[in-house]
């Protein structure tokens, strides 16, 4: 008998399956309110990160020497996330005005509720934490906030590839 290799596809929480939960957490502590695609990345990034916002909650995940400032493939990965939620009806998509908007589906509140793991439970701790931190930034406070973000993840990034010496 064949023996079966282990994969060696690392396993993190950062595939679709745990962007779309974070996504649930993050528009069911939002409930009734509806966030775009660039918003739930961005919110996605700094759920699992809360100890880089002043006064958050200790992060969900390690700190790592490198985050990508590729914000596209965590884009795709929590529009991934979102597609799957929406296939159980735990996220719905609306065509509004301002374009495609996400909120908590028919069955989110249900599925929240049914999460009992210690990780999922700081998840939707953090999700309730983060929406009502931002609850009273504006739209354009908000994306403020996550260039400046971003600027940080760019600089970390080259400090990094000039330390490996790729710069």
């Amino acid at each position: 008998m064949d023996a079966i290799e282990p994969s060696r596809r690392q396993v993190t929480f950062n595939g679709p399956l745990e962007a779309g939960i974070r996504a649930v957490a993050l528009l069911g502590a939002a409930y009734p309110k509806a966030f775009d695609l660039q918003r739930l990345t961005a919110l996605d990034y700094l759920l699992v990160r809360t100890k880089t916002i002043e006064g958050g909650p200790e992060s969900l995940h390690p700190p790592t020497p490198l985050r990508s400032p590729d914000a596209e493939v965590r884009r795709r990965i929590v529009h991934q996330g979102l597609v799957l939620m929406m296939s159980r009806d735990l996220v719905e998509q609306e065509a509004r005005e301002a374009g495609l908007m996400y909120v908590a589906g028919e069955n989110a509140a249900a599925f929240l509720d049914a999460l009992r793991s210690p990780y999922l439970l700081k998840v939707k701790d953090r999700a309730h934490w983060l929406i009502g931190h931002f609850s009273g930034y504006t739209d354009a406070e908000f994306n403020a906030i996550i260039r400046r973000y971003f600027e940080d993840w760019i600089i970390e990034f080259q400090e990094f590839e000039r330390s490996i010496g790729v710069a």
